[in-house]
């Protein structure tokens, strides 16, 4: 099974988990039904109990699986509300008077959360043993295939040149995965195609910091230190990768600071919500720098992560070079997090 194969069944399945669908995933113990909470609405319910025919549902979460291994809840008669606030840590609302566990395959119920996490939704599933009627249908070894292989390719789709503030020679190139998934892009200050060993940066896209100047973070400051650090050098390359909040996506990153104003850290967070600390991948930067056939890198980077990946890619890092800024008064925290508990370089 190539990832190419299985593009078709598992987007379609992704899109139903999105539009408040249910899905079957074909698996060894049997069909089983799974939904999405987040994007019921109360006839989306309904219908998913009536397609669970008069099976209780249960509610199974990453978040859950990690703290004490208990796989899922049944969720009974809960209603909409209540199921949803036992899904999303942010959201305060009376839960069912009594929840039992329910035993379910750690295999089966990880296909679920996969797709959850592949739909940028929290990794939360409402799952029953399907009956026939579901048109949405994967097996976990699609969606296996699938997740190994959406990261991996990437086509050159468009290039233009664009004046920027802080470097005015400068080329953006467009690269889309092959699923047709949102775009990765290299932005190319003067002539780095030139340099044995370019200066690059790897920056996942940060909406609240490199756009609208969030101070909660540092992502802005790197974002712009880089272009700037490259024009000085006279060429390099910007790897802005479409992933935002570490790997979550934008909204899950929003739950994810909520989170944070409770007291949680960046880390905490993250688990809370059913994610790892970083989901990020940085197949696609290897990807476009192979594209770009560029084999040899100075990274601006403080997180050896990136070097780890880049050297598995068999791009050869020469050189690391520091990437920090001063903390702005709200940031504090979250730099200290990513030095103690990321373990970044500082």
């Amino acid at each position: 099974m190539t990832g190419a194969e299985a593009a078709r069944p598992v987007q379609q399945a992704l899109a139903a988990l999105r539009s408040g669908d249910a899905v079957v995933i074909e698996a060894p113990g049997g069909p089983l039904l799974a939904a999405s909470p987040e994007c019921l609405d109360e006839a989306d319910l309904a219908r998913l109990r009536e397609a669970a025919g008069g099976e209780s549902l249960s509610l199974v979460s990453a978040a859950r699986q990690r703290r004490d291994d208990v796989s899922a809840l049944v969720v009974g008669d809960a209603d909409l509300a209540q199921i949803q606030a036992l899904a999303d840590p942010t959201r305060a609302a009376a839960p069912p008077p009594s929840m039992a566990s329910s035993p379910m395959s750690l295999d089966e119920a990880g296909v679920a959360l996969k797709l959850c996490k592949l739909a940028h939704l929290m990794p939360v599933a409402l799952l029953a043993r399907a009956r026939d009627g579901i048109p949405w249908r994967v097996t976990p070894a699609q969606v296996a295939a699938y997740a190994d292989w959406v990261d991996s390719e990437l086509v050159r789709v468009a290039e233009a040149r664009v004046p920027l503030a802080l470097s005015e020679n400068t080329r953006i190139v467009a690269f889309r995965p092959r699923d047709g998934g949102r775009e990765h892009l290299a932005v190319l200050v003067g002539a780095p195609e030139a340099e044995t060993a370019p200066l690059v940066r790897i920056h996942s896209e940060c909406f609240t910091g490199d756009l609208l100047g969030s101070l909660r973070c540092d992502c802005g400051d790197q974002l712009r230190g880089a272009l700037a650090a490259m024009n000085e050098a006279g060429a390099g390359i910007l790897l802005y990768l479409a992933q935002e909040g570490r790997g979550i996506g934008l909204v899950n990153k929003l739950r994810a600071y909520s989170l944070q104003d409770r007291g949680a850290d960046t880390l905490e967070a993250n688990e809370a919500l059913g994610f790892d600390g970083d989901e990020r991948t940085y197949r696609p930067a290897a990807a476009m720098l192979r594209a770009l056939e560029v084999r040899r890198v100075r990274l601006l980077t403080n997180n050896p992560e990136k070097l780890e990946a880049l050297a598995a890619a068999g791009v050869e890092v020469v050189e690391r070079v520091a990437h920090s800024f001063p903390s702005n008064g709200h940031n504090e925290s979250y730099l200290t997090t990513k030095a103690e508990r990321f373990g970044h370089l500082f």
